[in-house]
């Protein structure tokens, strides 16, 4: 069943929200209608090349039809460092990194905020930032 547009629009820009507070440290990638991305801010390889990528993926919001795909890349090194600070938002993972939302309810912003500072703080240790 499709998302109401208003709903689906009031979900992304707090998603969006959530993720701009994290600019700076994080570098914003992409920022259209239909997708907000965040990466580090530090030049890294990446893949099997080894190719010098601008910045790791952190973060990405997209719209969908039927709800509001969150992706979040530190929740896939570990789900287990984000219970104790968004244990709300867990509910909503449905794969390794992926959270979707269809009510604007389901989102905590202490908790967004919690998730992606811990999320910020990973990456740092991983190297992904300076």
């Amino acid at each position: 069943m499709p998302l109401h547009p208003e709903i689906r629009e009031r979900i992304f820009r707090k998603l969006r929200a959530g993720l701009k507070n994290q600019c700076p440290p994080m570098v914003c990638s992409r920022d259209e209608k239909g997708c907000y991305e965040i990466i580090g801010n530090k030049p890294v390889p990446y893949g099997s090349t080894g190719k010098i990528v601008p910045g790791m993926a952190f973060a990405s919001v997209v719209p969908r039809k039927d709800m509001v795909s969150f992706y979040v890349m530190p929740v896939a090194y570990g789900r287990k460092e984000f219970e104790d600070v968004a244990p709300g938002l867990l509910k909503c993972l449905k794969g390794k990194s992926c959270f979707n939302f269809k009510v604007e309810d389901e989102i905590d912003s202490k908790e967004l905020d919690a998730l992606l500072g811990r999320g910020v703080t990973i990456w740092k240790k991983l190297g992904y930032m300076r």
